[in-house]
């Protein structure tokens, strides 16, 4: 992919997780404070198939920095880094390391793995383990959360160009846009 073209889809991915961001900030999904989807979580799931490793980790601390400074606090932002850190690891792990994880796993391991990052890091702050009964919460409810964002992702894959596809082991035939495509080349 031609580096113009990654810079305007990373701006694209990194605009569309603060809108999310934003919408998922102004509800929420239950009496457990800060249960929410984790839309931009699915973004970031896309971003590692679509743009690799490097890129995806960019706009994770893009998205937590504005993110912080457009809605938040330097508080709110700490426990994003945590959250994101430890989701953004196990992600990359499930999709470049392990390469058998479908989406909605890794989407999973994500949503579990970015609770644990803002319970523990909320555990050394307030210097308690009484948190633990919240993550085990959090836990289940990142699973859940983690699964939708998997199956979002998992939706829009068709739309991955079909070199990353192939790389990943995702699929090995062009769609009949691609192969037209490669015929006006010729």
């Amino acid at each position: 992919m031609k580096n113009t073209m990654k810079l305007a889809l990373s701006a694209m991915f990194i605009a569309v997780m603060l809108v999310l961001g934003y919408i998922e900030s102004m509800f929420s999904l239950g009496p457990v404070p800060g249960i929410k989807v984790g839309l931009a979580n699915g973004v970031l799931l896309l971003s590692l198939y679509w743009l690799g490793i490097s890129n995806s980790i960019v706009l994770m601390l893009g998205k937590v920095l504005l993110s912080g400074f457009l809605f938040g606090n330097p508080m709110a932002m700490q426990y994003s880094l945590a959250g994101g850190v430890l989701s953004m690891a196990g992600m990359i792990f499930a999709v470049h390391v392990l390469k058998g994880v479908s989406p909605v796993g890794a989407g999973i391991l994500g949503g579990v793995l970015h609770n644990v990052g803002q319970v523990a890091l909320a555990m050394i702050v307030l210097e308690t383990l009484s948190l633990l009964y919240y993550m085990a919460i959090l836990v289940v409810v990142g699973a859940a959360m983690g699964a939708i964002t998997g199956m979002v992702s998992k939706t829009l894959m068709r739309l991955l160009p079909y070199e990353r596809r192939a790389a990943l082991g995702m699929d090995q035939e062009k769609t009949r846009a691609e192969q037209g495509l490669e015929q006006q080349a010729k």
